[in-house]
């Protein structure tokens, strides 16, 4: 069934690949992005940019949205108000809290609800191989498995709606200690006079070896840091998870550790708006006397 119409809302890093991968997949795009400019960018490849919210959704089989947060996501699906028993494929980072608000704006507005956010970052939405968090009617796996595998490599579909969130917060808890666990120990071997180089050398092949490491650990080692996953983002997310921990009743020390590392690098980097999570390195350098 690729002949569906996707309405994207959100096209920003994310929201850009999904959309290019839709249509190599040969699925109709209808696409807004607050900033206008941003979705008339990908127009040549097909897609139809509209004026707001609404004008993207009027008529969409599904209508996916990749915002930042769990305010903006409520804002543009109220705005954009999609006809009562529309798709709603919900890929943003939203926690717990906040898929709970979703899921109350689709029983509002007569949406039914898949809550899919995904892991992944700039080249995997590109290249159309994200991971797939997906949560929601078991009778929707058919019809939603053209987009679902445009969009990602993997799909895994993991219970009832708001599921799908909840792993994340997971998952994503596992990505923020891998990269502040390469950045200490790449600032503290500079710290012991030693050539970081070498605990990157000693990792790899072994058991305690991840790509991730060697990628975001070059970035920490060349001091260059293109966004892939932005700081400020990831602090957000580190946030979202310092609550689903409390939720859980699981203590937050580690994550409230990463998330004043991420904090106090920010405060250090003159954008950090504009710079990769990798970037948290800067918040381990040595204290200025």
């Amino acid at each position: 069934m690729t002949n569906q119409v996707v309405a994207v809302l959100g096209t920003g890093t994310m929201g850009a690949g999904m959309v290019r991968s839709l249509r190599r997949a040969g699925i109709t795009v209808r696409m807004w992005n607050r900033d206008g400019s941003k979705a008339e960018a990908l127009t040549g490849t097909g897609d139809q940019a509209c004026g707001s919210p609404a004008e993207a959704a009027d008529g969409a089989d599904v209508v996916l949205t990749m915002v930042l947060d769990a305010d903006a996501v409520v804002d543009v699906v109220r705005k954009a108000a999609p006809a009562a028993g529309t798709v709603w494929l919900q890929t943003s980072t939203v926690g717990v809290e906040g898929a709970d608000r979703t899921a109350d704006l689709a029983r509002e507005l007569g949406l039914v609800l898949v809550d899919s956010p995904v892991l992944g970052t700039k080249e995997p939405a590109e290249q159309g191989s994200l991971v797939v968090l997906a949560s929601g009617p078991e009778e929707l796996r058919e019809r939603l498995s053209p987009v679902l595998d445009a969009i990602g490599g993997k799909t895994l579909w993991v219970g009832e709606a708001g599921a799908g969130s909840r792993l994340k917060m997971a998952a994503n808890a596992w990505l923020f200690m891998l990269t502040a666990g390469v950045a200490q120990s790449i600032a503290l071997a500079r710290g012991l006079g030693l050539d970081p180089r070498h605990f990157l050398a000693a990792i790899e092949g072994g058991p305690m070896d991840t790509p991730y490491a060697h990628l975001k650990g070059g970035m920490m080692l060349e001091g260059e840091f293109p966004v892939s996953f932005g700081l400020t983002g990831a602090a957000k997310d580190a946030r979202l998870i310092r609550s689903a921990l409390r939720t859980a009743g699981v203590p937050d020390r580690l994550d409230s550790a990463v998330l004043a590392t991420m904090d106090a690098a920010a405060e250090r980097l003159p954008d950090p708006g504009a710079v990769d999570l990798s970037a948290l390195i800067a918040g381990l350098a040595p204290e200025r006397g």
